[in-house]
């Protein structure tokens, strides 16, 4: 395998003091956090644009009543939507858009975690950050330009898609490697709200802007998130080892359980002659096949497949279906649904706290996650029935779905990914990280990418048939969890592990 030179950024030459002893390990691991936090979030602000602009560029439609009213003549004569999103398939085009994005993300994000590992994490996310500022600016240039071709706005959303899917794996390898085991899912419970802290300054910012044109709704997020690029080019550490310090639990990670993921592994042991070499380097990096056939790969995987598609269903359509539904009999405006949409990523920040704290404190992300998703199916059926009655009711209904939403999809795109990257089975391979955070995302990135294109299709139907799809997703996704919670239960009761902890508790 090829060993993989890390470049110490810029930062550390103009500041010396920024090396230890005058920094402590406890400083930089925050620094790592807050650099990655940072670089994430900006990546989500930069993907909010497309859902908060689709009212002003799509088609005119009453959602609430059981027919839909799309007249391209009047729209036409009024001058609103934006060809060719305003026709009367404009959901669908919308809906196409997003798919263009999320396929080629989706499909960018195996080869960028395959490539991570075997280059300059930091170099390749400064790649990727630059790259996505910039296609986010092209798209919004359309607007001056007065481009309506439907051509140009897929192509851009590829490119889009492919300079966005250097981001997970990147940033997810490199806190994993700054963090050990031990209440990692608390950890980045709190660090994943970068997802839902990057939407709101989407939604905020591109809301903020809109009403001077939906162009500024995309260069501004872009320009954001080239200088946050700048930023960890500037100072961000892959590696704890490159400025002389250990990796935390690097002395004991062969002695530390994954969360039960290792009671899995004793009923999978055969699996492991699939990998090959029985002692993998530490610094080598891991196959693609050769992830795949980790245990607990797959069913977390496809588990985030649906979890995915659910979120970035409410991430790509919830601010056109709050300005397209009546709220306690009022239509609010398009910059307003776009603000308000915010709720739902707020909920998402608590739930991806709480279930990393949850899952640290049971021991058990399988279990953890089945019981968010699980909770989330009534909290949609609430929010659809109930959601109109007043604006309260339906701030209080977006901020419980997106909690119970976000909780599982934020744990295991983190806490889980890092866990099964660093398992005992591949010989506390530390660059297997990029990998298996690709391998998970990338498959949720498929449901992410259906997820849109699905709404827009069946929006057309209403929105009752919408929900119906989301709820079924949420019901497919804790199906293919039930193997790996039993396991932990088991696990955890043969060790006495919730026995003690109840004991302690009273």
């Amino acid at each position: 395998m090829q060993s993989k030179t890390q470049i110490l950024a810029p930062a550390f030459t103009l500041f010396p003091s920024l090396k230890p002893p005058n920094k402590t390990l406890t400083f930089h691991q925050f620094t790592v956090l807050a650099i990655t936090f940072l670089a994430y979030a900006s990546f989500h602000a930069s993907r909010k644009p497309p859902s908060i602009v689709k009212g002003v560029l799509g088609p005119k439609i009453q959602l609430n009543s059981s027919t839909i009213e799309s007249n391209l003549t009047s729209l036409e004569s009024n001058g609103t939507g934006w060809a060719p999103f305003n026709g009367p398939k404009g959901t669908h085009r919308l809906g196409e858009l997003d798919l263009a994005f999320l396929s080629a993300y989706s499909i960018g994000m195996y080869f960028a975690g395959h490539v991570g590992d075997r280059i300059d994490l930091r170099l390749f996310l400064v790649f990727g950050m630059v790259g996505s500022g910039l296609v986010t600016i092209i798209f919004g240039l359309g607007y001056w330009f007065n481009i309506h071709l439907l051509g140009y706005f897929v192509s851009v959303q590829i490119l889009c898609g492919l300079f966005q899917s250097i981001g997970w794996p990147c940033v997810v390898a490199v806190v994993g490697n700054w963090f050990g085991k031990d209440k990692r899912g608390l950890i980045m419970g709190i660090w994943t709200s970068h997802t839902s802290v990057g939407n709101i300054i989407g939604s905020v910012v591109a809301s903020g802007v809109l009403e001077f044109g939906w162009g500024w709704s995309f260069v501004v997020p872009g320009v954001l998130v080239i200088l946050a690029g700048v930023l960890v080019f500037l100072f961000l550490v892959v590696n704890p080892e490159d400025i002389g310090f250990e990796t935390p639990g690097k002395e004991i990670e062969m002695d530390v359980e994954v969360n039960g993921l290792e009671n899995l592994e004793k009923v999978e042991s055969e699996e492991a002659g699939l990998l090959g070499e029985e002692n993998l380097d530490s610094t080598a990096a891991i196959g693609f096949l050769e992830a795949w056939r980790l245990p607990g790969v797959a069913p977390f995987a496809f588990c985030l497949f649906f979890s995915k598609l659910v979120a970035y269903t409410f991430l790509y359509w919830l601010p056109f279906y709050i300005s397209h539904t009546d709220v306690a009999g009022v239509h609010v405006s398009h910059k307003t649904a776009g603000i308000l949409s915010t709720v739902f990523d707020i909920g998402g920040v608590f739930g991806g706290v709480l279930a990393g704290f949850v899952s640290d404190v049971i021991e058990a992300r399988a279990v953890t996650s089945m019981v968010f998703l699980l909770l989330s199916i009534p909290a949609l059926v609430l929010y659809r029935v109930y959601g109109s009655v007043s604006m309260l009711l339906n701030n209080a209904l977006m901020f419980l779905s997106g909690l119970l939403v976000n909780g599982p999809y934020a744990l295991i795109t983190t806490a889980v990914a890092a866990d099964l990257g660093t398992q005992d089975l591949i010989k506390g391979n530390s660059r297997a990280l990029a990998t298996v955070s690709a391998i998970i995302d990338g498959t949720g990135s498929v449901g992410a990418a259906v997820g849109p294109l699905l709404a827009g299709y069946i929006s057309t139907r209403g929105w009752n048939s919408v929900f119906l799809m989301l709820i079924v997703s949420i019901f497919l996704a804790s199906l293919f969890l039930i193997r790996v919670a039993k396991t932990e239960i088991k696990g955890l009761l043969n060790d006495g592990k919730w026995l003690s902890n109840n004991a302690t508790a009273q």
